[in-house]
């Protein structure tokens, strides 16, 4: 599993919490009903709101990993443009179209 150099310095610095901050979020992605796609592709659209080049990669890889067509992550990505506006959702498309040239998809 790819792991950003930030978080990797942060889990080697404060291990516990690094831990409950995984089983966090494992909590958070199993307390409901929707899929693990769906999921990924809804965090994948809070990311882009945040404004978050780590997140949105992050939850790029996920959903793909979970199956996602790039067409539905782009999907998700215009679903941001109405809400967040026109610049985050291009800058999260630019750090999608990452993602999606790394996993050679």
């Amino acid at each position: 599993m790819y792991l950003p150099k930030p978080f990797k310095k942060f889990e080697s610095q404060y291990p516990d919490i690094a831990k409950l901050y995984e089983d966090l979020g494992a909590k958070c992605q199993k307390a409901g009903p929707l899929d693990a796609k769906t999921r990924y592709l809804i965090n994948l659209g809070i990311a882009v709101g945040a404004v978050s080049p780590g997140a949105v990669k992050s939850h790029a890889r996920k959903a793909l990993e979970q199956g996602a067509s790039k067409e539905e992550l782009y999907h998700a990505l215009l679903l941001a443009l109405t809400t967040v506006g026109f610049p985050a959702m291009i800058a999260a498309m630019g750090w999608v179209e990452e993602v999606i040239a790394a996993a050679g998809k």
